[in-house]
């Protein structure tokens, strides 16, 4: 498998013109470190510039028994592909793992669970600045929905220097860092409110360049693929005209 992936990032980057359509596969990484293995889908773009910009994707908590959580926003992911964007979507949720804690404070309890998901992130860039060294690396845009939005909130805080931008879909639980870098988005659902101080203020919004979008008529669940076309069409406008 390893030997496949080689061979096909190698022919995507060394002969962009004959890809005619956009390529999509699924593969898995091994952290020896930790143990575990990080599955990934990869949507390659139709015309592949060698240059591109990648993009990390990163679900919402479903439940460890499902495996293809990251397949669930091919409205975004397919979006972002043909818009030229090299796009890495992780299954951060594997069956053998505990559940998402559901005792408050959340800061504390998922702490662990976003950790985790922050160390899947830099393993993967990590991998693929070895496989694709030539996409634009020092661009990379972070995007996570709800719990995954947490795991990305994360990265920006702990590492400011990982992702040019960063943008969570209704994630509720991860204080937002006050930073101007990485540049930083996030859009709000209509149906629940995020826990106090995530969300910065407006002199805070205004100080450190955050975008905070109130998405009227979408809600937490919209944001995956159970929203109708026209609130995914909102919603990918919305990261497009952020990220390009």
């Amino acid at each position: 498998m390893a030997k496949f992936l080689i061979a096909l990032l190698y022919a995507i980057v060394i002969f962009p013109l004959e890809i005619v359509a956009q390529t999509e596969f699924s593969t898995c990484f091994y952290d020896k470190g930790r143990n575990r293995p990080i599955p990934v889908t990869v949507y390659v773009p139709n015309a592949m510039d060698s240059n591109a910009i990648p993009v990390i994707f990163n679900h919402g908590y479903d439940g460890c028994k499902k495996i293809d959580s990251n397949k669930d926003y091919g409205y975004l992911t397919d979006f972002l592909s043909s818009k030229g964007y090299y796009v890495i979507s992780i299954q951060h949720d594997l069956p053998d793992d505990e559940p998402l804690a559901m005792n408050e404070p959340f800061m504390e309890s998922r702490m662990p669970f976003w950790k985790k998901g922050v160390d899947n992130i830099r393993f993967v860039v990590e991998e693929f600045q070895k496989l694709m060294p030539d996409l634009d690396w020092k661009s990379l845009v972070l995007i996570g929905h709800s719990n995954g939005g947490d795991m990305v909130m994360l990265a920006a805080t702990e590492y400011p220097d990982l992702a040019n931008k960063v943008i969570s879909l209704d994630h509720r639980r991860m204080i937002i860092p006050r930073t101007a870098q990485p540049k930083i988005m996030t859009l709000r659902g209509c149906d629940y409110p995020a826990d106090n101080r995530v969300l910065p203020s407006k002199s805070e919004q205004k100080r450190y360049h955050i975008i905070v979008v109130d998405l009227d008529g979408i809600g937490h669940s919209d944001m995956c693929k159970n929203g109708t076309s026209e609130q995914h069409d909102r919603i990918n406008r919305q990261i497009y005209d952020f990220i390009r």
